[in-house]
């Protein structure tokens, strides 16, 4: 199978944008998702982002939330409730069934990797979804003196601490999933044309994959445009902690705080018509700005931003081979 994009996600909006993009590239589409946020919770491995995605690709994913499944019912928390366990991190009926599954096949030594694609051959999505690694990595969330484990942070404190900085526990140790050097086929003629980065919380979401070693590098060696979409749109968070940590970590809630955080590492940058002011900072920075409807509140939204996204990086790789040819 030669893939033609891969996106970096993690999260509501990194599954949204993921979702457009499966819509126009079906099985030509490899989405590489964060599992900093994957943890043990009354015996089973939940991973919250590639369930996100997953459930989002199937069509399964809750509406309203975001997250989750659709028609849920929570019979099971009711009980664990009864019998005072903890219920501050909550798992519905049938996603109960997604991590309890998991867990028994890593037990059995099985990957992540592998497990996941099982999953996404039975819901029937045609894209190559991907762990970031098989092996452990785990977000910690600083406050001070406080170090938390992300889903404490997140979930059970409400993003309520001030954070003043973030790790990776595992990081430096852990191994680029197995499947990935096959989608981004470095250094083959005709590989991969375009790498987008979803408007995912860029520390919280893409900052663990962009830790693993070696993956700038392998994606660099690809030669093909990287683009990213902003997720702070009029200095603020679409959804989650985003802005928030933003201001906590020194920086102002802007579309050109997080070009400057990517800086480096991004060919071009989308940005909501709302900021199209900072287009000027954010092009002194050194890469292509485009302005675009970035929110993305229906299902034709999605699509409309991934057909933009895969328009940009198109445009961007003719300007860079002299070629008035756009790939289509």
């Amino acid at each position: 199978m030669k893939h033609r994009v891969l996106a970096l996600a993690g999260g509501v909006g990194g599954a949204k944008l993921a979702a457009g993009l499966a819509h126009l590239l079906e099985d030509k589409l490899a989405v590489l998702v964060n599992t900093g946020d994957d943890f043990e919770h009354l015996g089973l491995h939940v991973s919250p982002d590639l369930d996100t995605v997953v459930y989002t690709l199937a069509g399964l994913a809750n509406p309203a939330t975001g997250w989750g499944l659709a028609g849920e019912s929570w019979a099971f928390m009711e009980q664990v409730e009864k019998l005072g366990g903890e219920t501050w991190f909550r798992l519905g009926d049938r996603d109960l069934a997604t991590h309890a599954i998991r867990t028994d096949r890593l037990r059995r030594g099985e990957r992540l990797s592998a497990v996941t694609a099982q999953f996404c051959q039975k819901l029937g999505i045609a894209a190559t979804v991907l762990p970031m690694t098989d092996d452990r990595v785990r977000t910690v969330v600083h406050s001070g003196v406080d170090d938390m484990p992300f889903q404490d942070y997140f979930v059970r404190r409400k993003c309520a601490p001030e954070v003043t900085g973030l790790s990776f526990e595992g990081a430096d140790e852990a191994t680029i999933v197995a499947g990935l050097d096959a989608v981004l086929g470095a250094g083959v003629e005709g590989g991969i044309e375009a790498v987008i980065v979803c408007p995912s919380n860029p520390w919280l979401s893409i900052a663990p994959i962009l830790a693993l070693p070696g993956l700038r590098e392998r994606i660099a060696a690809t030669g093909a445009p990287v683009i990213a979409v902003s997720p702070i749109v009029g200095g603020k968070a679409i959804k989650g902690p985003a802005a928030k940590i933003m201001r906590e970590l020194g920086t102002k809630p802007s579309a050109l705080g997080v070009a400057r955080h990517y800086a480096g590492f991004l060919d071009g940058f989308v940005i909501d018509r709302l900021d199209a002011s900072q287009a000027d900072d954010i092009a002194a920075l050194g890469m292509t700005v485009r302005v675009a409807q970035t929110v993305m509140s229906t299902p034709s939204d999605r699509v409309a931003l991934a057909r933009e996204c895969l328009a940009f990086a198109a445009a961007l790789t003719a300007a860079k081979t002299g070629s008035d040819q756009v790939p289509r």
